[in-house]
């Protein structure tokens, strides 16, 4: 008969302690850290004092009991992410369950004020000036910026810039001697040079952009652009490298023709020519590399013909990676005092060409390379530069100094110092794994025609 009084006792002791807690501790607080994928961040401190914290679990979750102040401020810390929002003001009144923090990393922070410039950086027209204020609109930047786009998954952006090109058939890419012009004034005035190289890379940019979306919007436009290609091909194979002002031709240039072999689709006899020109005529049979300016032996070899080449052509050899050593340097940048190790554009070696290391730090990564393509990518971002014009915006310089390009000629002014579409775009790649060739990558090249693998005559 004694057992029910004890439980009853039992009951109501645990009914007032209960209630003496709750009216000790005024409220608890419970939440979650996540990334931007809504996946749990575990290690994150979260303070509740100036001194006090918890640390979120493999969840990301975290709780806090009893608390006692009326006001208190709920604010996580960890140098390597920014949180939003920063912090939680909260009181005993206020809802105080799940509390969401999301983390940012810094890293991932910093590619989404380089993509913002992007965003900024796009006119009324569609088009981007290739330097921040700088009244220069290039084709190839432009591919870029589309691409930039797609990577994002921001279609009507990338649309933008198609529209302008595509509006243009007519009145441009089919008159005269054809071709879109290389470079136009933001107002989209061509300044007349067509370049074929430029064309080549708009068509890459039409590729991801049909592949992605899987229709033919933009089939017209690709097709002229190809059919403008092709018919630039020389007797020999090689293609002429388009016209200059005066309608004159350009010559031959072994970057825009590895170019146009990406961007034209499949392989069919105008690539077998091509890959027979490539071979007979740009080919060091010694150095196993593509090479550019025969005619002067002191530029011989451009960078991109080594990490470019490994990134469109199957099976070509990683040589070409670790050869392109000797356009290796170390500057100071002009923007700041902290030394920067990359690539030259060629072996004179007065500066770090910015996007080449991006480049190259995009080719390392296709060849699995991750090691070198992160040191490289490390090195590029100790020189940021941030937007004179927009907020939270963020790029890089075409180069790291004053200096010269490909050859003796000297570099434009702002070249060290403004944001530059091509430097940011490469770095966005490589730092993604983006290949903007590999949609025509796998062409099917028979292996008798892939002189990189057997060739020992060439030049």
């Amino acid at each position: 008969m004694k057992k029910p009084h004890f439980l009853l006792y039992f009951v109501l002791l645990l009914f007032f302690s209960c209630n003496e807690v709750e009216e000790d501790a005024d409220f608890y607080i419970t939440g979650r850290v996540i990334n931007s994928l809504g996946q749990g961040v575990e290690g994150i401190k979260i303070y509740y004092s100036e001194s006090d914290y918890v640390v979120t679990n493999r969840s990301g979750n975290w709780s806090v009991f009893d608390i006692y102040e009326d006001d208190i401020i709920i604010a996580p810390l960890d140098s390597k992410y920014i949180f939003s929002p920063e912090k939680y003001q909260l009181n005993h009144l206020d809802s105080s369950i799940g509390k969401i923090f999301t983390a940012k990393s810094v890293e991932e922070d910093k590619t989404d004020q380089i993509y913002n410039w992007f965003v900024n950086q796009q006119l009324s027209n569609g088009l981007l000036e290739s330097t921040e204020n700088g009244n220069i609109v290039s084709l190839y930047d432009n591919a870029l910026a589309a691409l930039i786009f797609m990577l994002y998954d921001d279609f009507e952006k990338a649309e933008k810039i198609f529209d302008f090109f595509d509006s243009k058939i007519d009145s441009e890419l089919l008159q005269g001697k054809g071709g879109f012009s290389q470079l136009r004034d933001k107002n989209g005035i061509p300044f007349n040079r067509r370049w074929m190289g430029d064309n080549a890379w708009l068509l890459i940019a039409l590729n991801n952009y049909h592949s992605k979306k899987g229709n033919t919007k933009y089939q017209r436009l690709s097709d002229e652009i190809s059919n403008w290609l092709k018919g630039l091909q020389d007797f020999d194979g090689g293609l002429f490298g388009g016209y200059n002002s005066d309608d004159t031709k350009i010559h031959k240039i072994t970057e825009g023709n590895i170019d146009a072999f990406n961007a034209i689709s499949g392989y069919s006899l105008f690539h077998e020519k091509l890959l027979d020109y490539l071979g007979n005529e740009r080919w060091s049979s010694v150095d196993k590399n593509l090479v550019a300016w025969i005619e002067n032996p002191k530029y011989l070899y451009a960078l991109d013909l080594h990490s470019w080449s490994y990134c469109i052509f199957e099976d070509y050899p990683v040589s070409s990676l670790h050869s392109a050593s000797r356009f290796l340097n170390a500057q100071i940048p002009t923007i700041s005092g902290q030394e920067v190790m990359g690539y030259c554009f060629d072996e004179d070696k007065d500066v770090v060409w910015l996007e080449g290391t991006g480049h190259m730090a995009l080719a390392f990564k296709v060849a699995g390379l991750q090691k070198e393509a992160g040191f490289y990518l490390s090195e590029m971002e100790k020189v940021y530069v941030e937007s004179e014009k927009f907020k939270n915006a963020i790029g890089f310089p075409y180069v790291s100094n004053e200096g010269t390009s490909y050859g003796p000629e000297a570099l434009w002014e702002g070249a060290s110092t403004k944001p530059a579409i091509s430097s940011a775009a490469w770095f966005l790649f490589a730092k993604k794994g983006f290949n903007p060739f590999e949609i025509e990558r796998n062409k099917g090249v028979p292996y008798s025609k892939k002189f990189w693998l057997h060739n020992d005559e060439g030049i």
